[in-house]
Order: structure tokens, then C-alpha cells, then sequence
């Protein structure tokens, strides 16, 4: 039985949070503090931006609603809340607009994750930076690791809202400095707490995905504080018998991508940056389109028809061709496919509001064709597509494009990642603040509390 099983037992879940309690700044490669830095930078951008989105904004209203106290910061508010549920409203708002990054192959958004349940375990301790900066590592790889150890087997859940809960609670875990048993503790909780399926994919996705990610990072925070006071679960509740892993991966389960080559590479360096506000499978597609139109001067009065040729699984998930809500329409590579041919589609503005029935895209939408590429069906988990573009004239343009910018192959700069937060963070907070933010960004772990960075992030805000 699950609870039978001693503290001392060696297994992948054991040895993988017993590395991770060992690290720390001064001995982990500069590499990937800096990298933990951008990161962290990324994710505030993703969430200041998201938290003025209906989705942000109703979660922030139910949390004030009830008059919840703490010290923890609420993204786009000068009004803090208690740390769990400030992580329910900042996860949401993280994941609420698309752009929140990736770790390739384990499929799982870990920014709007695990930087919100950091964050505001720190906040509420009053953790020294280095603390944030070493539970933001810790849950990255924790995440990225049940992500790869569940494997494909998770068809139709939700990778995200099933690993979630563990990275949060690892880096929370971590953040707080808790020790090994009470980390293990806490998973424990948090597997009983994975979910997200992904009924959202099919047309009506409404507001959930967004929430997937904040009950996720909330899990991890609330595990973390029952644990810390002496909650109990199962020690082997992530690999061992009904496990999450077995639970959720089945047969095709991998427990021992939890602890293969620790330290060798971090999931912290290996993250895709996203560039453009619409599922990662669509990258590809939407970056070759546009490149195309651009180079040829396409205009779209001026196409015929487009084929796309992708994977099987984005064509189960991502082909709805008339979308009619924000969600729907950053999943759907038909709609995707003509922002790219018609529009920018590095603007969320072009995925929600009146622009989902722009009659250009939406016209140009129906004459978009999925069909599934051998060689891109056996390249994935890598999202690559080929596209040909038939013009009115005759013409037959062509494009393959095998990895998006932003993705580990093809990385932003650090120029590029913080301009991006420059811009997403201008949508609530002042200049000031913004340069506060990264300018204490940059010597995080020489911080002795985490309260600048509280005060930067609430300084420049309109009430609410």
C-alpha cells in the first residue's frame, strides 16, 4: 500500500525532490539562473496581461468576493489575497491568452503553473529571492518530468491541469524550504487534485482551459500549507500503485523520466518561448503563412485555396473551422492559418471580440484544408507543417517550416523576452514599475525578501 511506504524509500519521485532540494544558486549554472530570470519575467508579462481579460477578471472578483487575506500580490491589483488563491486568479490569468510558455514533448505550460504558486508562497513568507528563483527551477523540472514520465497516453487529458498540481507544489515546496517528507507529502496531496480534460478543443471552450492552469497552481499551494502543518497522503501517490502516473499514463507510463540525468539538463533552459497567442501546435503554420504572404506580397482576395499538412493529433484537436469564442479560436488551425494570411497573428486582438467574425479570416477559414503529412506525423511531438497557397492567377506557392521561433531550436533572444514582457505588462502597469520589475529581475537572488518585487508589480496599477 501506498502509505506503507517509508520516507527513506529510494524511488524516481524520491530521488528527483532530493535533487531538487539540493540545488542552489551559487552552485547551478549561470545559464540557467539567467534563464530561470526570463522565465519568471515571461510568465508576469503573460499574467499582467491576462488579468484585464474577462477570465482574469472574474477570478480576481470571486477571490475579493470572499474577502480573502494574505500577502500575496493578485496580477494588475494593488489589493493582495491569500497565497493559494492568489495563485488561482494568477495561473488563470497566465494561461489566459496563449502565450504562457511551453516545455517541448512533455506538453505542459509550466509559467502559468509554477511561477504563480512561487510567487506567492514567497510573498506570504517573505522569502529571500533566491528562494523564488530555486522553487521556480525546482517545480519547472518537477513539471516538465511528470509531463515526459505520463507520456502519450494522455490522450484527451489536459497535460497541464494532470502535472500541474506537482510542479506547483514542488516549487512552493521548495520556496518555503520544507523538508524532503513534507515535499513528498505534499505531492501526494497535489495527485489527488490533477485534472483538466480537453473538451474545450471541440468549439466551445469557453473560459476553462484558462482555469486548468490556476486550480493547478492553487492545488500546489494548498498541498504545500496542509502538509507543512502535518496533512498526510501517500508517499507513492505520483509512481507508485494507482498512482498518477499509472492513472493517467497507463501501460505507457515512463516513471523513470522522473530522475533520468538529473542535472544534466534543466526543463528551465530547454522552454519554448511563444510568439504567438495561439496553441503551440499551430506555431509552425502560423509563422510559415505569414512569412509567406509577406516575401510574396500575398493578398488574401487573391487566394484560392490553402492545404496544411500536420500531424494526426492536431487535426483531431485543432481543425474546428468556424470558431466562435476567443478559446476556440486559438485552438483552431484553420482560423489561425488565414490570421497569418490576412492579419498579424502575433496580436491576441485578432483571436477575441468582433474579430471572430471578421469576414476576411473567416471567409478565408473555410477554403483551408487539413490533411495529415507523413513526415510531419513522424516528427511529432516536434509541431512541424507544410502548407501550399493557391492563388487565383494559378500560381502554387509552397512553405515547410519544422520549428517555430521561440521553441529551444530556434530561441527569442533575451532582448526578445523582455520586450515581450515589456509590452504585455503595459496593458496595467506604469513604465516605472515595469522597469522596476526588471530591473529587480536581474539581481533576484541578491534580494534579501521578495517584497520589492511585491511592491514593483502593485506600483502603477489602476485600483481594483
Amino acid at each position: 500500500m501506498n502509505d506503507a511506504v517509508q520516507p527513506t524509500l529510494s524511488t524516481p519521485s524520491s530521488r528527483l525532490v532530493d535533487f531538487l532540494l539540493s540545488l542552489t544558486t551559487n552552485e547551478l549554472p549561470s545559464a540557467v539562473v539567467r534563464e530561470a530570470r526570463i522565465r519568471l519575467l515571461d510568465g508576469l508579462g503573460c499574467g499582467l496581461y491576462g488579468a484585464v481579460m474577462p477570465w482574469g477578471r472574474i477570478a480576481a472578483q470571486v477571490v475579493y468576493d470572499e474577502q480573502s487575506r494574505g500577502r500575496a500580490t493578485i496580477y494588475g491589483s494593488r489589493v493582495p489575497a491569500a497565497p493559494a488563491r492568489a495563485a488561482l486568479v494568477n495561473g488563470t490569468a497566465t494561461h489566459g491568452i496563449e502565450l504562457d510558455d511551453i516545455v517541448p514533448g512533455a506538453h505542459v505550460h509550466p509559467g502559468a503553473v509554477v511561477i504563480p504558486a512561487a510567487l506567492a508562497t514567497a510573498e506570504q513568507h517573505e522569502a529571500p529571492g533566491a528562494r523564488l528563483l530555486l522553487g521556480l527551477i525546482a517545480g519547472y523540472e518537477a513539471m516538465a518530468r511528470v509531463g515526459l514520465a505520463i507520456g502519450e497516453a494522455g490522450w484527451g487529458f489536459h497535460i497541464t491541469g494532470i502535472a500541474g498540481p506537482v510542479g506547483a507544489a514542488v516549487a512552493s515546496g521548495v520556496t518555503l524550504g520544507m523538508p524532503h517528507e513534507q515535499i513528498m507529502r505534499a505531492i501526494g496531496i497535489a495527485c489527488s487534485s490533477a485534472a483538466g480534460i480537453k473538451s474545450f478543443t471541440q468549439g466551445s471552450g469557453g473560459m476553462i482551459k484558462r482555469m486548468h492552469a490556476g486550480r493547478a497552481a492553487e492545488s500546489g499551494v494548498l498541498a504545500c500549507a496542509l502538509a507543512h502543518r502535518g496533512f498526510t497522503a501517500p508517499l507513492a501517490a505520483l509512481d507508485g500503485r494507482f498512482g498518477l502516473l499509472e492513472v493517467y499514463g497507463g501501460d505507457k507510463s515512463n516513471p523513470q523520466a522522473l530522475d533520468r540525468d538529473l542535472g544534466t539538463r534543466y526543463a528551465v533552459s530547454r522552454v519554448w518561448t511563444k510568439v504567438y497567442p495561439c496553441c503551440g501546435v499551430l506555431h509552425t503554420t502560423a509563422q510559415a503563412l505569414h512569412a509567406l504572404r509577406v516575401e510574396h506580397g500575398i493578398e488574401h482576395g487573391a487566394i484560392k485555396s490553402v492545404r496544411v499538412g500536420t500531424n494526426k493529433r492536431a487535426i483531431a484537436l485543432n481543425g474546428e473551422v468556424a470558431p466562435k469564442e476567443t478559446m476556440a479560436a486559438q485552438y483552431s488551425m484553420p482560423f489561425t492559418a488565414a490570421v497569418a494570411l490576412v492579419r498579424d497573428p502575433k496580436d491576441p486582438r485578432f483571436y477575441t471580440g468582433d474579430a471572430l467574425d471578421d469576414p476576411a479570416v473567416c471567409g478565408l477559414a473555410r477554403r483551408i484544408e487539413l490533411y495529415a503529412d507523413p513526415e510531419m506525423e513522424a516528427l511529432y511531438p516536434r509541431y512541424g507543417t507544410r502548407a501550399e497557397v493557391r492563388l487565383a492567377d494559378g500560381r502554387t506557392l509552397e512553405t515547410k517550416l519544422l520549428d517555430a521561433h521561440g521553441t529551444p531550436a530556434d530561441p527569442c533572444t533575451e532582448d526578445e523576452a523582455k520586450e515581450k514582457f515589456r509590452c504585455l505588462a503595459a496593458v496595467t502597469n506604469s513604465g516605472d514599475s515595469i522597469a522596476e520589475v526588471l530591473s529587480l529581475a536581474e539581481r533576484l537572488e541578491t534580494l534579501p525578501s521578495v517584497a520589492p518585487l511585491s511592491k514593483a508589480l502593485r506600483a502603477g496599477v489602476s485600483a481594483r
